[in-house]
């Protein structure tokens, strides 16, 4: 599913990081960054609320469903497609997009601009083709 010309997303930008991104470049990639090596989604309480109303699921619920604790955090679980690739329990392997976008974790809202890319793009690039 690409994007229509008139529906292009701007370039954006993050001030301290050397790069910027193309977001129109998700729509090639197949999710890249909801996938791969088994990892975090860290989430705060307010976006485990925000998500857990907008699948009409009670706190608890949707702690028991989607959540794992990590010491004294909580991450979203994660879905294991096949040998050392494993996906966010949201990412739909259909269309490979965010089934939950709207109320994503604030983790992913900010990808690419992660603080561990600002000196290592060369990894960034290796997995995000919307690195300009």
């Amino acid at each position: 599913m690409g994007v229509k010309p008139e529906e292009a997303l701007p370039i954006m930008g993050e001030e301290g990081f050397a790069y910027r991104f193309d977001p129109n470049a998700c729509a090639g990639c197949q999710g890249a960054c909801c996938r791969g090596e088994s990892g975090y989604i860290w989430m705060k309480r307010s976006e485990i609320e925000a998500m857990a109303e907008y699948l009409g699921l009670g706190l608890e619920d949707f702690g028991r469903i989607y959540l794992r604790k990590v010491g004294h955090r909580y991450s979203l679980t994660e879905k294991r497609l096949g040998e050392g690739d494993y996906a966010c329990i949201f990412f739909d392997e259909t269309t490979h997009r965010c089934s939950v976008y709207p109320v994503r974790p604030r983790q992913c809202r900010t990808f690419p601009f992660w603080e561990q890319f600002k000196n290592d793009e060369e990894e960034l690039r290796k997995e995000c083709p919307g690195i300009l």
